[in-house]
């Protein structure tokens, strides 16, 4: 079956109901059981001399096991159903929105309450954020999230149905778990983390586009200029079209567990002076972006 009308639908119960709690508190959120191996993965298999090839297993291990059961899934009686379920578990718009706007909110009331709302959607230290860094802070996860958690997994699903956007998630959540360039990830988390790379490569890049087919050339214009400068080779992208669509600079040095990064500024020519406004104004963008994914989906149905 097409896969365009079934992320139709997907797309749209992911906007209304997002992640209910009253569900995930009763049963594991399939990420949640996805992390869960990974851990096991890396607590048994990240030691010794050959982290790399373990590494390299474990991912392979996982992308197969991950397109097998997606496959299984969806030759289940209402195949169709199950797939449509599973893109919507699995798609994140709503989450997202909630997640930076709840930013925010409780920056609105005082700045202590703003770090602590942040530091839930960013990895940085957020102890001595002022606020218009809190506001860059969302504004950033904001942007590289729309592309990892919403245009990647529907792009994946497109291509490959369940399958694919389970293999894509698996990945992702193990490049978040053990792709990082730390002495125990080097080696062991090497896999995930390119391979995450070429799965978002395309979706990066797309988000980008579709940013700056809702805000204008300027995006896409401060994408291909600032993006490729990032340290990320795809985070960049999203985030500077973001940072051009709002007309602030975003990125530059930020303190990751006492380190400051060297990070370059994105759109350089903005403002730094971001506020929880701009925040606001940033989820504005998620769901304009989320309309032009949509309005993709629904003529790839009527084309199709």
């Amino acid at each position: 079956m097409a896969t365009a009308p079934l992320l139709l639908v997907a797309l749209v119960l992911d906007s209304v109901f997002g992640e209910p709690r009253w569900l995930w508190a009763r049963v594991p959120h399939p990420a949640v059981l996805m992390g869960r191996i990974i851990s096991i993965c890396d607590s048994r298999l990240n030691r010794g001399a050959s982290r790399r090839i373990s590494g390299i297993l474990v991912v392979l291990g996982l992308s197969l096991g991950a397109l097998g059961l997606g496959w299984i899934i969806s030759e289940l009686p209402l195949g169709w159903l199950w797939q449509v379920l599973g893109a919507a578990i699995l798609l994140a718009q709503r989450s997202l929105a909630d997640h930076v706007e709840a930013v925010a909110v409780a920056l609105r009331q005082s700045v202590p309450k703003g770090r602590q709302a942040v530091s839930t959607i960013v990895g940085r230290d957020t102890s001595a954020l002022d606020q218009a860094a809190i506001s860059r802070a969302a504004i950033e996860s904001a942007a590289e999230n729309m592309s990892d958690g919403v245009i990647a997994p529907a792009f994946w699903f497109l291509i490959g149905g369940l399958p694919g956007i389970l293999f894509y998630k698996i990945v992702n959540t193990a490049d978040s778990m053990i792709g990082h360039r730390t002495d125990r990830y080097e080696a062991f988390g090497w896999a995930a983390a390119r391979l995450d790379d070429v799965l978002n490569y395309v979706p990066a890049r797309l988000t980008a586009g579709l940013i700056a087919l809702t805000h204008g050339s300027k995006a896409l214009t401060a994408a291909m200029r600032d993006g490729p400068h990032h340290r990320s080779i795809n985070a960049g992208w999203p985030e500077a079209a973001m940072a051009a669509a709002l007309g602030l600079a975003l990125s530059g040095p930020r303190s990751y567990e006492g380190q400051m990064t060297s990070d370059p500024v994105l759109n350089a020519a903005g403002t730094r002076e971001a506020s929880a406004g701009d925040i606001s104004a940033s989820v504005r963008v998620l769901w304009r972006v989320w309309a032009m994914l949509f309005a993709a989906s629904f003529v790839l149905t009527v084309a199709h």
